[in-house]
């Protein structure tokens, strides 16, 4: 498994140029490391921020799973969706509300042809709220396909 928590630094990540903000890290509650958030009040409603994970060492013909923990707080926060280099234009998975302010986990099969994903995208779209956050944490890739559970 590949750990891409912020906190460690294993993973390379970069901030979108093209986008209208930044994602920020963030401390956690317990103050073990940080996540990285984008804070509601940022931006513009339907402005977009991007945070791009390169993956340099996946093999082709190959299936990995990434796991991540995410959180979307506060009334009408926005969008927080994933996308795969190879398939820029439609989201492999899209969360646009939080029942509560909790974590949960989000799973994505990647499944790897003769072309390989070279990257994940995490895309956060302002809402029209101004209280809350959009927050994603403990990225992890682990090859084989995502369990059932």
């Amino acid at each position: 498994a590949v750990d891409c928590s912020f906190s460690r630094g294993v993973c390379d990540w970069k901030q979108d140029a093209d986008d209208d903000f930044d994602w920020n890290p963030a401390d956690r509650d317990r103050g073990d490391g940080y996540y990285m958030a984008v804070p509601a009040f940022v931006g513009h409603k339907k402005d977009i921020g991007r945070l791009k994970l390169l993956l340099t060492d996946l093999k082709s013909r190959s299936s990995y799973c990434l796991i991540f923990n995410y959180r979307l707080a506060g009334e009408r926060v926005g969008k927080l969706r994933v996308f795969l280099a190879n398939k820029k234009t439609t989201p492999v998975w899209e969360q646009n509300k939080g029942k509560d302010e909790r974590w949960r986990t989000g799973k994505i099969d990647i499944f790897q042809g003769a072309e390989t994903t070279n990257s994940v995208t995490f895309e956060s779209e302002r809402g029209k709220g101004k209280t809350g956050e959009i927050g994603v944490d403990n990225v992890i890739l682990i090859s084989g396909l995502c369990s059932e559970d």
